[in-house]
């Protein structure tokens, strides 16, 4: 395997918080949105590296819901880039094989946005290589939120006994249902927070956090924090003795 890491021990599922944008422009003297600028270019460098090593799914945490309370021409230059983003990685992905999705509250995008994205997920949907999901107006608790509304809707009408409410069932109504729970979570710029990301998804994942902004953050950064993953015991709750009984 490439940069020497064994292929087993690659995560099925890395989630990126892509952080620090606008503190690399910022500390250039230009606004922000030159910042979002060059993290569009981070985006594709590590969705193709992602791609070539052989991870199966990358989550790229883009817009969230509070984001919206954001300066309006920072929001409406981002819904932009967004657009320009599709219409120019289009080939790339396609000739990656990679399928785009999204998860959040998508119908808040401004149409135009919407309909350019849509438009490469319905593109993509039959590609297999790897799967690139953008969380967009995208929001923990508010993803938590629509899954209990729906199976209380059910519970409501009778189709459903609130003791047959499992956490699979709770997973299998999330934006995520179709994907594995991430592996590993980046975020980039030295924040320690999890700013309502995947909240019921990364019970157990790994937790990495670089100072790097992400504008910055390129393929060998990425591979310090693969390298990281790949030399940890993932226990799930149990002792190192357990697991190493049940890879005997």
């Amino acid at each position: 395997m490439e940069n020497d890491i064994a292929i087993e021990n690659l995560p099925t599922h890395v989630a990126i918080i892509m952080d620090g944008n606008g503190r690399w422009a910022k500390s250039r003297g230009e606004k922000r949105l030159l910042g979002h600028k060059a993290g569009a270019l981070a985006v594709r460098e590590i969705t193709t590296y992602a791609r070539e090593i052989g991870i199966k799914y990358l989550t790229l945490y883009a817009f969230s819901q509070q984001n919206f309370g954001r300066p309006a021409d920072e929001v409406k230059g981002l819904m932009q880039l967004l657009v320009e983003y599709v219409k120019g990685e289009w080939n790339t992905i396609m000739d990656n094989g990679i399928r785009l999705t999204a998860i959040g509250d998508i119908e808040a995008l401004p149409l135009v946005t919407r309909t350019a994205l849509n438009s490469l997920i319905k593109a993509s949907a039959k590609n297999s290589a790897m799967t690139l999901c953008l969380a967009l107006a995208y929001g923990g608790r508010e993803e938590i939120t629509v899954a209990m509304q729906k199976l209380a809707k059910k519970v409501a009408a009778g189709e459903l006994a609130p003791e047959k409410i499992t956490k699979e069932l709770i997973s299998e109504n999330l934006y995520t249902a179709a994907m594995p729970d991430p592996d590993l979570i980046i975020r980039t710029s030295g924040e320690m927070r999890i700013s309502n990301f995947l909240l019921w998804q990364l019970a157990y994942s790994e937790f990495y956090i670089t100072d790097t902004l992400w504008p910055d953050f390129h393929r060998e950064e990425f591979l310090k924090a693969l390298k990281a993953y790949a030399g940890r015991e993932r226990r799930f709750g149990l002792t190192s003795a357990q697991i190493s009984a049940e890879n005997t």
